[in-house]
């Protein structure tokens, strides 16, 4: 009876590892994580990966994401060009100067 008791409260035990595991490998991304694959896979127009991405996070969690990322990116670049961010993105769109 004991080694009955024994095997059925060893099965459960790994049922929950085995839950445990699988949560442990369903890792979760947060949104510049996103937003930078999400980026790089557009730039490398790689639809598999754009695809995969954006199941990542929320669309409006996405869209910020990559707003941010547009922004650092543009930041960096005036400072790097000795520019004005506003110069800058005129220019990365083909904008005439303003």
């Amino acid at each position: 009876m004991f080694d009955r008791l024994r095997k059925s409260f060893d099965r459960f035990l790994d049922s929950t590892r085995a839950e445990k595991t699988t949560r442990e490998e369903k890792r979760t991304h947060n949104l510049f994580e996103a937003a930078a694959a999400y980026i790089s896979a557009c730039a490398d127009d790689d639809q598999d990966r754009i695809d995969e991405t954006v199941t990542w996070v929320s669309p409006e969690a996405l869209s910020f994401g990559v707003s941010e990322l547009a922004c650092r990116a543009v930041i960096a670049l005036a400072r790097e060009r000795d520019e004005s961010p506003q110069t800058v993105a005129r220019s990365l769109l083909g904008l005439p100067a303003a």
